[in-house]
Protein backbone atom coordinates (compact mmCIF):
# COMPACT_ATOMS: atom_id res chain seq x y z
CA UNK A 1 0.00 0.00 0.00
CA UNK A 2 1.25 3.36 -0.88
CA UNK A 3 1.19 6.74 1.34
CA UNK A 4 0.05 8.67 -1.52
CA UNK A 5 -2.92 10.18 -1.91
CA UNK A 6 -5.25 11.98 -3.83
CA UNK A 7 -7.20 15.04 -1.38
CA UNK A 8 -10.57 16.88 -2.69
CA UNK A 9 -11.30 19.30 -0.17
CA UNK A 10 -13.92 21.10 0.33
CA UNK A 11 -16.24 19.87 -2.49
CA UNK A 12 -19.84 22.20 -1.92
CA UNK A 13 -22.84 19.02 -3.15
CA UNK A 14 -26.53 19.72 -2.76
CA UNK A 15 -28.43 17.03 -1.24
CA UNK A 16 -31.36 16.26 0.84
CA UNK A 17 -30.16 14.67 3.80
CA UNK A 18 -31.67 14.95 7.53
CA UNK A 19 -33.89 13.14 10.38
CA UNK A 20 -37.19 15.42 10.03
CA UNK A 21 -38.88 15.30 7.11
CA UNK A 22 -38.92 19.23 7.16
CA UNK A 23 -35.23 19.07 6.96
CA UNK A 24 -35.13 16.65 3.69
CA UNK A 25 -37.85 18.87 2.02
CA UNK A 26 -35.18 21.04 0.31
CA UNK A 27 -31.91 20.26 -0.54
CA UNK A 28 -29.33 21.92 1.62
CA UNK A 29 -25.51 22.18 1.09
CA UNK A 30 -22.82 19.94 2.83
CA UNK A 31 -19.40 20.38 2.43
CA UNK A 32 -17.01 16.88 1.20
CA UNK A 33 -13.32 16.08 1.91
CA UNK A 34 -11.88 13.41 0.05
CA UNK A 35 -9.30 10.91 0.20
CA UNK A 36 -8.19 8.84 -2.05
CA UNK A 37 -5.53 6.22 -1.58
CA UNK A 38 -4.62 4.74 -5.09
CA UNK A 39 -2.80 1.11 -5.25
CA UNK A 40 0.06 2.28 -6.85
CA UNK A 41 2.69 5.04 -6.55
CA UNK A 42 2.09 8.54 -7.58
CA UNK A 43 5.61 8.55 -9.14
CA UNK A 44 6.26 8.14 -12.56
CA UNK A 45 3.22 8.77 -13.87
CA UNK A 46 4.81 10.62 -17.22
CA UNK A 47 2.07 13.08 -17.09
CA UNK A 48 -0.47 10.65 -18.36
CA UNK A 49 -3.84 11.03 -16.93
CA UNK A 50 -5.09 7.37 -17.46
CA UNK A 51 -2.20 6.21 -15.36
CA UNK A 52 -3.55 8.00 -12.63
CA UNK A 53 -7.60 8.69 -10.39
CA UNK A 54 -9.05 11.14 -12.38
CA UNK A 55 -10.61 13.62 -9.23
CA UNK A 56 -12.85 15.62 -11.58
CA UNK A 57 -14.57 12.18 -12.60
CA UNK A 58 -14.39 10.94 -9.01
CA UNK A 59 -15.89 14.74 -8.08
CA UNK A 60 -18.92 14.41 -10.80
CA UNK A 61 -19.56 10.37 -9.63
CA UNK A 62 -20.24 12.14 -5.47
CA UNK A 63 -22.28 15.27 -7.31
CA UNK A 64 -24.64 12.52 -8.82
CA UNK A 65 -24.77 10.07 -5.70
CA UNK A 66 -25.71 13.50 -3.73
CA UNK A 67 -28.80 14.53 -5.84
CA UNK A 68 -30.18 10.91 -5.81
CA UNK A 69 -32.83 10.22 -3.27
CA UNK A 70 -32.85 11.34 -0.33
CA UNK A 71 -31.11 9.71 3.50
CA UNK A 72 -31.65 10.84 7.03
CA UNK A 73 -28.30 10.00 8.11
CA UNK A 74 -24.63 11.84 6.57
CA UNK A 75 -23.51 8.67 7.81
CA UNK A 76 -25.22 7.10 4.90
CA UNK A 77 -24.43 9.56 2.55
CA UNK A 78 -20.69 9.21 3.64
CA UNK A 79 -20.90 5.92 2.68
CA UNK A 80 -22.70 6.19 -0.51
CA UNK A 81 -19.69 8.60 -1.60
CA UNK A 82 -17.63 5.86 -0.54
CA UNK A 83 -19.09 3.39 -2.63
CA UNK A 84 -18.70 5.70 -5.67
CA UNK A 85 -15.20 6.73 -5.16
CA UNK A 86 -14.28 2.93 -4.59
CA UNK A 87 -15.37 1.93 -8.27
CA UNK A 88 -12.75 3.71 -10.18
CA UNK A 89 -9.89 2.09 -10.95
CA UNK A 90 -6.60 2.06 -9.26
CA UNK A 91 -8.62 3.01 -6.04
CA UNK A 92 -7.48 1.57 -2.86
CA UNK A 93 -9.49 2.96 -0.17
CA UNK A 94 -11.16 6.01 0.32
CA UNK A 95 -12.06 8.18 3.25
CA UNK A 96 -15.02 10.65 3.05
CA UNK A 97 -15.29 13.50 5.91
CA UNK A 98 -18.62 15.05 5.59
CA UNK A 99 -19.57 18.79 7.23
CA UNK A 100 -23.32 19.71 7.87
CA UNK A 101 -24.41 23.57 8.32
CA UNK A 102 -27.02 22.75 10.45
CA UNK A 103 -26.91 22.72 14.43
CA UNK A 104 -27.36 26.56 16.00
CA UNK A 105 -23.90 27.93 17.94
CA UNK A 106 -21.51 25.45 16.09
CA UNK A 107 -19.60 25.35 12.76
CA UNK A 108 -20.64 22.36 11.38
CA UNK A 109 -21.39 18.86 12.37
CA UNK A 110 -19.17 16.15 10.72
CA UNK A 111 -18.99 12.60 9.75
CA UNK A 112 -15.96 10.38 8.85
CA UNK A 113 -16.15 7.26 7.12
CA UNK A 114 -13.00 5.09 5.67
CA UNK A 115 -13.79 1.85 3.27
CA UNK A 116 -11.34 -0.16 1.41
CA UNK A 117 -12.05 -1.98 -1.78
CA UNK A 118 -14.15 -4.59 -1.44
Amino acid sequence: MTTDRICIQGLKLSTRVGVPDEERAEPQIVAVDVTLVPATDLSGLADDIDRTIDYYQVAEALKRVAADGERQLIETLAEDFCRAALTFADVESVTIVIRKFILPETDWVSVSVTLPVA
